[in-house]
This record gives C-alpha cells, structure tokens and sequence, in this order.
C-alpha cells in the first residue's frame, strides 16, 4: 500500500517532466494552450488531481500560465533554469517532436515504406512522365527561362486547374488561382495577410504537425478542434466557438492527415454557417484530395467565395521536388495574396509550372492517379488488416489517402522511440496534436505492407 502511494505522489512530477521536455524542445511553442484539466486526465490517462498538481509545478517553474475563464498556455518568456527545474527527471530515450519527424523522413532511404513515411513509394510514381514533360519544357523557345515569371503564376496552369476544379464542383477563373512553390507557401501567405501576434487559429486534432508551428511562428495561439469520422466535431466547436473568436480555421475535407477520412457534406455545410456567423475564415488544405477523386464534397464548392480558402499542390503525386502549389480565393483576396508574394518572394518558379501545366494539360496526369489509387486501396487494406491482427483499432477503415490512424492501445511515443533503434520510422500519435501531449494512436502509412521488416516491428511492439 505505502509502495502505492508513493508512486501516485510521483505521477504529477512525471506528468509535469513530460510537459516541461516538450516545451524546452518547442515541440509546444510560447503562447500554445495547453488541455483542460479534464481532458488532460483522460488523454494521459491520470487523475484530474494528479494533472491539477502537475499544471501547478509548471506554474511554479515558470514554464505556463493560467489565464482565467481561458486555461492554461505555454508561457512567452521562460528562463532556461527554470527548465531545468520542471524536467529534472525527463523520460529517457529519444526527443520525439516534430523537428525530429522532419528530419527522420529527409534521411528515408529511397524505396523504403516507412510506417511514418510522408511520402509514397519513389517507385509508384512516375519517374519518366515527370522526366519527359522537363525535358520538351526544356526544349521549348523564347527567353523565359532568363526571367522572372509572373507573380500570380504562369497562365497556361491556372487555366488548367481552374478546369480542374470546375470538375470538383469549385467554380473559379484564373484570376482568382495565385500560385505558390508549394502548398506549405500558400498557406504563409494566408497567414502573413490574416494573422497578427495573438491571433486564434483552429486546427483539427489530430491534424498535421507542421502547421502548428508554422503558425504559432507568426504568434498566433493554436487550438484544436476534435476531428471525427466525418470531419470537425461540429459540438465541440460550437463550444469552442462561443468562448474563443478565431481568424482561421484550417482542415482537411478529403482524405485528411492523419486519418484518411472525408467530411460528410451535412458536417461542411455546418462549419460554413458557423464561420459566416463567426466571422472566421477557412484554409481547406487538399494536398492530398487527388489521391481520393473527385466526388468528395469540398467546403469551397459550397462555399460563395467569400469564407474559403482552398489550397492544393502536386507534392505528394507527381514529385516533391517540384515544389508547386496554389491558392483559390476571392478575386479581391486573391490579388492581396499576390501582392503578398511579391513582397515575399516576388515570384515562384515558372519552370516547375510549366513542368506540371504540361503534364496535366495532357491528360498524363490522370492516367497516372488512377494507378496512384489502384495501389494505394490494395494496400491500405492489406497494412490495415495486419494491423487488426496484430489488436491495433482502426476507425474506419479510411475511404482513401495515404494514412491509416491506428491505436495501439500504448503510449506511442515508447514505439517511435523503439523504432529509432532499429531503423523503422513512425509517427506517434502525440506529434499530430497541437497540445503534443502522449497518445496510444500513431499514423501508419497504407504502404507499410510492402516493408516486412516494419511490419514485424509492429508486431513485436504490440507483444511488448
């Protein structure tokens, strides 16, 4: 009995070490808002005691602070001694943050189907249409190659993926198409027009990692917005929404990372008319929406131009090197996002877009999605289920995309941790919520199947 009472009395040091690690590695930014006590219980499976302690030790260290009728947020400004302090027993093994994810998948070796893999298989992809369509750009006259290209993008691609997206249901010309050297800088350049220090940003959680920092660069605060089956919990931001006032809200419709799910077209409808009423407005990422097709609802095709946002790229189909992106607006919007390139970067590179124009205009691009997707089902069944038989939970599974979001009823970190060791790349589930706090779920890449050696990794972690 007295060996269980000390270790209850040691729960809030673990708990607070935890956090005070995640915030020296900036994993949880300055400003970022911390779980309610309630909801970090349950999360880290503890007593709302044992998190009111914790928070408490956070706050004597200098590391949070408590903002009344609003919680709990990181603080601005924390001496490094009183890191110290709060994380005099951090765990060992390994700093998971999403600094380290970014560098674990630049070192991916060429042709590996890592279960935390951001990227598909380099063989899946095609090599010699990407290769071809460089070279007749190459071979094409005049001397543009010599200059800048035009700020809001080279024509001929706007022309096409304003036709595209016809084909979606999202009716824009190509004056309101602004491109970007990928969808990463289509999304600065929405927060660099609405966001000051201070500012709110709903994110989905889980969602993707980058975003968080990214945004919190700009000194927004970061609060997420739970994601179910069928897109945003639309109760919980009703909730959310009548104690906070964001700027912007930034989701995935179709095939969302991590889960792969899609949002129903009742739950779109529901998030437009709360961000009419709320004044906020919507960044609808869709990086990974041609990997699904075409019939899933997107927010922009229901919206009247004046709420949505919507962003695309070719990073993850034809070839991340490319680095080409955009962004469909609101004519007005969309010639203030240009102005803001200028100033930024005063133009994207006009060779990538010709490049991709090239591809799409010729019809190559399609023929190769439909083998993109072909692969991508067969074995997003086959990872999810081996998962299944290993007594990973899966919800789902998901209609498409290239992730399954599994629970390995364990703290996930410990697994990427292990995996570190052994040359397996994952991607816990903690890295995917803005309050970074450990999670039993981790996204699995729907290619893993093809990596025996990952497989049998999850298998041993899911013994341990």
């Amino acid at each position: 009995m007295a060996l269980q009472t000390k270790q209850d009395h040691r729960l809030p040091a673990q708990l607070a070490a935890r956090l005070a690690q995640r915030i020296e590695t900036h994993a949880l930014r300055p400003g970022t808002r911390l779980p309610s006590i309630r909801n970090c219980a349950v999360e880290s499976r503890v007593s709302r005691s044992t998190v009111v302690e914790a928070y408490d030790q956070l706050i004597a260290a200098g590391l949070i602070e408590s903002r009344r009728g609003s919680g709990f947020y990181v603080r601005l400004r924390a001496s490094k001694a009183a890191h110290r302090r709060a994380a005099a027993q951090p765990p060992p093994g390994t700093v998971l943050d999403v600094s380290w994810l970014l560098r674990a998948q630049r070192r991916q070796s060429p042709g590996s189907e890592q279960p935390g893999a951001g990227l598909l298989p380099e063989d899946w992809l095609d090599h010699e249409m990407v290769a071809a369509a460089v070279r007749g750009v190459g071979r094409s006259r005049g001397s543009w190659l010599l200059k800048y290209g035009a700020i809001e993008g080279y024509l001929p691609l706007r022309e096409a993926l304003s036709t595209r997206l016809a084909q979606a249901g999202i009716d824009v010309t190509p004056e309101q198409i602004v491109t970007t050297a990928g969808a990463t800088e289509a999304i600065d350049l929405v927060a660099r027009r609405f966001l000051a220090p201070g500012d709110l940003v709903f994110v989905e959680d889980p969602a993707w990692f980058v975003m968080f920092a990214r945004f919190a660069a700009f000194g927004a605060r970061i609060v997420g917005v739970p994601r179910g089956a069928d897109g945003p919990d639309i109760a919980a931001l009703e909730s959310l929404l009548a104690r906070e006032r964001p700027k912007l809200f930034i989701l995935n419709s179709v095939a969302h990372n991590p889960t792969g799910s899609c949002m129903s077209t009742a739950v779109a409808a529901r998030v437009l008319e709360l961000a009419a009423r709320h004044d906020f407005m919507i960044i609808e990422d869709d990086i990974y929406g041609d990997l699904q097709g075409r019939h899933a609802v997107r927010l922009a095709s229901l919206d009247d131009g004046r709420r949505v946002i919507y962003v695309g790229g070719f990073s993850k189909t034809l070839a991340a090197n490319l680095r080409v992106g955009f962004a469909a607006a609101h004519p007005s919007l969309a010639r203030e996002l240009r102005d803001i390139k200028a100033l930024t970067g005063l133009s994207s590179s006009e060779l990538g877009e010709r490049v991709v124009a090239r591809i799409i205009v010729e019809r190559s691009y399609d023929r190769m999605l439909e083998s993109l997707r072909i692969k991508l089902d067969e074995c997003r069944a086959r990872t999810g289920e081996a998962l299944q038989r290993m007594g990973a939970k899966i919800a789902g599974p998901p209609p498409g995309g290239m992730y399954l979001w599994a629970d390995f009823g364990r703290d996930t970190n410990e697994i990427a941790t292990a995996g570190s060791h052994e040359g397996v790349l994952c991607a816990p589930g903690s890295l995917f919520s803005p309050t970074q706090l450990p999670s039993t779920s981790m996204r699995i890449a729907a290619a893993t199947c093809l990596n025996a050696n990952a497989m049998a990794f999850l298998q041993r972690a899911m013994r341990r």
